[in-house]
């Protein structure tokens, strides 16, 4: 037997167990297919008590392209099969203080339609898959499943970088809501957010993403509709680009007009004046809703016992324009300046008179108008989501 016949049969033996193992691939795969749709493990919604509610299933919503333009025209608000919910809420830049005939008869107005209420758990599922900061992945089920069943295997993608991903589903009662235990869900949608504070979500991510994503959808019976990569890249970097340009803390400082204060005198002055002290040695100002309006830097290590100088920072786009942080702020700078003795100074310690800290206030109130042109309002969930 030749060189060349030995090949030749070593070729077919290859192709026959190729054959083999592709056909059994196949078979295990349909296996798979019928065991999902005839399994007992699915909540058979045809034999719960009573009579099945009618599902009215909408399709998940297109996804728009994000605007960030200071005058953004009229665009259909997001829906997950229930009325939208009105929108809510690397070390970020510090931005120093700037200080710079007869008329034909009206028709009658037509009779107002009745309000829809909103579930609080349809507003949750909007806060957690948002079509304004989140990538849609809408998830076709091949039956109905149990909140119980889907949740173990979505604990296992939760974070794609330093990007969340959640999942919201269409419950048998028609609401769009956070999936849950107990619950039994016909659709199932899921999101990644695009940017954050340091980053937009890369090509690298979303390729992890749509693996992921792929994987964790055959464990649960799903198909997934997977976005287009460059519209997804070109959406996430134009979102980052509104959170870069919006990335801002504005600070006043408090120069001592004597010695440097002794921390421990510090720390009895700040406690009075309502600050609160971080595990993390951090002094915030609470707000009184479990978050802070601003917090308070003594600018020295923890070994130091002395400062000459206090600062205290707003984080801008965190703060509810309604909380007035800016105001805030400076009424409290200014209790501290008769408690400790001291004055108001900008970053290279020019004084900054009531005129300048006005001014300052103006300038917020501007950077809060153009949040809100952008759908995206200080303080509301969209605005913490970005800049957390």
């Amino acid at each position: 037997m030749t060189d060349l016949q030995i090949t030749l049969f070593g070729a077919g033996g290859v192709f026959i167990v190729g054959v083999f193992s592709y056909n059994k691939w196949q078979e295990y795969k349909a296996k798979k297919s019928v065991e999902r749709a005839f399994s007992t493990d699915h909540d058979d919604v045809l034999m719960r008590e009573g009579d099945a509610p009618a599902v009215d299933v909408q399709e998940p919503v297109l996804r728009q392209e994000p605007r960030f333009d200071a005058a953004p025209a009229a665009k259909a608000e997001p829906s997950f099969g229930a009325p939208p919910a009105a929108p809510v809420s690397d070390a970020p830049v510090h931005v120093e203080p700037s200080l710079g005939g007869g008329a034909a008869e009206p028709a009658p107005a037509p009779a107002a339609e009745p309000v829809q209420e909103v579930s609080a758990a349809s507003e949750q599922a909007t806060s957690l898959v948002d079509p304004l900061i989140d990538c849609l992945l809408p998830l076709s089920l091949e039956a109905p499943v149990r909140g119980d069943k889907i949740l173990p295997v979505l604990q296992t993608l939760r974070l794609v970088g330093n990007k969340p991903v959640h999942f919201i589903g269409l419950h048998v009662n028609g609401d769009w809501e956070p999936i849950t235990h107990g619950g039994v869900y016909t659709k199932m949608q899921g999101g990644v957010q695009l940017a954050s504070r340091s980053t937009a979500l890369n090509e690298l991510e979303y390729s992890e993403l749509v693996t992921r994503l792929r994987g964790v959808a055959d464990e649960i019976g799903a198909e997934p509709e997977v976005p287009d990569m460059m519209e997804v890249m070109a959406e996430a970097r134009n979102l980052h680009r509104f959170v870069a340009g919006h990335d801002a803390q504005l600070g006043v400082n408090l120069h001592t007009n004597g010695a440097p204060w002794a921390i421990a005198t510090l720390l009895f002055a700040l406690e009075k004046q309502g600050f609160d002290v971080r595990p993390d040695g951090r002094f915030v100002m609470p707000d009184g809703d479990g978050s802070y309006l601003f917090s308070l830097s003594t600018n020295v290590t923890l070994a130091e016992e002395t400062t000459p100088r206090l600062t205290l920072l707003l984080d801008v786009p965190c703060v509810a324009p309604a909380r007035d942080g800016f105001g805030a702020m400076v009424a409290c700078a200014k209790a501290l300046v008769g408690r400790l003795d001291a004055t108001i100074v900008d970053d290279y310690n020019q004084a900054l008179s009531d005129a300048a800290l006005a001014e300052i206030a103006g300038q917020v109130q501007e950077f809060y108008q153009e949040m809100d042109a952008a759908d995206i309002p200080a303080g509301s969930t969209r605005a913490l989501r970005l800049f957390s």
